[in-house]
């Protein structure tokens, strides 16, 4: 068993040890300080001290002011406040903790776990791979994000991330740091407070219905899928995942249970969705009886929407090139798949829907990121609450006419009221 040493500190010269003479006629005894073998040789002096594991540990310092300073406030204040890391674990590179960071992510979508590996191979590890943890800095982090969104490498001169990119590269940095101060291998962030750049709000684009059926229309094959997601607001992923059992015709309901995604390396992996929750989905009469055509013939298991094989997940890649075609064809510009489901919320607003159910039909974690998203296309709401209170006001504004008049039948009408209507 290992010996336990005492919590201890001090500092000691290197370079002169104290020896004792004895006089040889009178035996008595004199100290001297003599010049050891290391005289000369490195740092003079050394602080010591035992860590609170009972590990001997020493450093060396030119004056021994130094030594002591380092004692005293290093030392000896860390181990009082609970804050002392083990040198040898703050030691270690920055790319040794980050893999195990990573290994942490097993129980996360596989997407999410590629997206956080694209982003520490390419733009965090060439820059703090190498670099032990105790080393990396503040100011360092600061200069890397400027870089990234300047060059976008810190290597290689070329252009600039875009400030969403930056901002992940960040924060997968500032997550490996986490994850090392719970490991007890720092005892600080120094990535905290560090300024990122601001990432633009890209403006929403919303179809009009006669827009949708003429995406649609000219999307052919995919009329089926277009009309999907602009009248329910599934996602594209949910959209490939489903099941002809997900869809019922007497209820005109669709059941979101899964979803599906390419993974780099992977192919397209089928998980939960992305709130790791189902949910039903109301289907308009009409989709109801295009999506009953198609599967008609169908097994309970098969995919509603497939890939040019027939037996397959659509792709994004297979359906997006159609979509681009239909909508160039149309004259519909700066539109993508995903904006459909923009066109879903705002349909379902502008035909009366309150915002739980668009919250629900979306499969928004909360109602308030549905009102962050899309609070905007309430307006009628806004009119109808500035109306009732205007209808108060006048109101309260007449009671109190009627209640002046009968204290005081002479008195002339106050002119700063409201005007009855």
């Amino acid at each position: 068993m290992k010996t336990q040493r005492n919590a201890r500190s001090g500092v000691e010269d290197r370079w002169y040890k104290t020896v004792i003479v004895v006089d040889a006629e009178t035996g008595k005894k004199t100290s001297e300080r003599a010049k050891t073998d290391l005289f000369g040789k490195g740092k003079r002096w050394r602080a010591r001290y035992v860590d609170p594991n009972g590990v001997e540990r020493a450093r060396g310092f030119a004056t021994k002011v130094a030594a002591q300073k380092f004692l005293d406030g290093d030392v000896t204040t860390k181990v009082v406040t609970g804050t002392w890391v083990d040198p040898d674990r703050s030691g270690v590179l920055f790319e040794v903790v980050a893999e195990k960071w990573i290994a942490t992510k097993e129980f996360r979508k596989p997407k999410t776990v590629a997206g956080y590996r694209s982003l520490l191979d390419r733009n965090v590890k060439p820059r703090w791979g190498s670099i032990p943890l105790r080393d990396i800095e503040f100011e360092d982090i600061q200069e890397w994000v400027v870089q990234l969104a300047r060059t976008g490498s810190y290597r290689f001169e070329g252009r600039g991330l875009s400030p969403s990119r930056v901002i992940q590269a960040y924060q997968v940095l500032d997550q490996v740091l986490r994850f090392a101060i719970k490991s007890k291998r720092l005892v600080a962030n120094p990535a905290e407070e560090v300024d990122l750049p601001s990432k633009s709000v890209a403006e929403k684009r919303f179809l009009t219905h006669l827009q949708v059926l003429e995406l649609a229309m000219a999307a052919g094959r995919f009329r089926p899928m277009v009309l999907a997601l602009a009248y329910t607001g599934i996602r594209f992923g949910e959209a490939v995942a489903l099941r002809t059992a997900d869809i019922n015709l007497d209820t005109n309901r669709i059941r979101i249970a899964r979803s599906a995604t390419n993974v780099a390396g992977q192919g397209m992996v089928e998980t939960d969705t992305k709130n790791h929750s189902s949910r039903l989905v109301p289907v308009p009469d009409f989709l109801g009886k295009e999506l009953a055509s198609m599967i008609a013939d169908r097994d309970a298991s098969a995919l509603v929407f497939t890939g040019r094989k027939g037996d397959q997940f659509l792709s994004l890649g297979e359906f997006r090139w159609a979509f681009d075609q239909a909508a160039e064809a149309v004259g519909i510009t700066g539109m993508v798949p995903h904006g459909l489901r923009h066109t879903a919320a705002s349909l379902a607003i502008s035909s009366g829907a309150n915002i739980k159910v668009v919250q629900r039909m979306l499969g928004h974690k909360t109602a308030t990121l549905t009102l962050d998203l899309y609070g905007h296309l309430f307006p009628d709401d806004l009119d109808s609450v500035a109306a009732a209170m205007d209808a108060g006001a006048i109101s309260a504004a007449d009671e109190l006419r009627t209640r002046r008049a009968q204290q005081s039948a002479d008195r002339p009408a106050d002119p700063d009221l409201p005007a009855v209507s």
